[in-house]
């Protein structure tokens, strides 16, 4: 047994984040085999379009929030749990004007020489980001 270290808060990058979010990783031990981080969003925070070789699943804890992939928008309230699958392009964040913190949790997997736990991509588009926080207060 043994305890682990707590680590500070981290800023997400401005290449990663349309906004301001900030990141507690609750497990980064790589020997664990899983990885889980509190991503908390400020209003309006989302992060850009991206893929996870393990696949993601993300838990709300407070705020509302959307996570969206190509052809569908999931609303975040405190208590949904989403599943990504791998590599499954999506992306997700607080509505303009509400804050929205989740458990970001993934596990570990071998990965192909060069291929990444995350694949960072494009920034999402001020309309899409508009069009799929419309459909969370309308949820709402």
């Amino acid at each position: 047994m043994q305890q682990q270290p707590t680590l500070p808060t981290s800023k997400g990058p401005a290449d990663r984040f349309i906004g301001d979010a900030y990141v507690d990783m609750i497990v980064a031990n790589p020997e664990a085999g899983f990885s889980v981080g509190m991503v908390h969003f400020t209003p309006g925070c989302h992060n850009a379009w991206h893929s996870h070789a393990a696949g993601q699943m993300l838990h709300c804890t407070e705020g509302l929030g959307v996570v969206v992939t190509e052809d569908e928008v999931i609303v975040l309230r405190p208590g949904v749990t989403v599943w990504t699958p791998p590599n499954q392009r999506h992306w997700h964040g607080a509505v303009p004007d509400r804050l929205m913190s989740h458990l970001a949790m993934s596990a570990a997997v071998p990965l192909a020489e060069g291929q990444e736990a995350v694949t960072w991509q494009e920034h999402v588009s001020d309309a899409d980001y508009l069009a799929a926080a419309a459909a969370a207060t309308t949820a709402h």
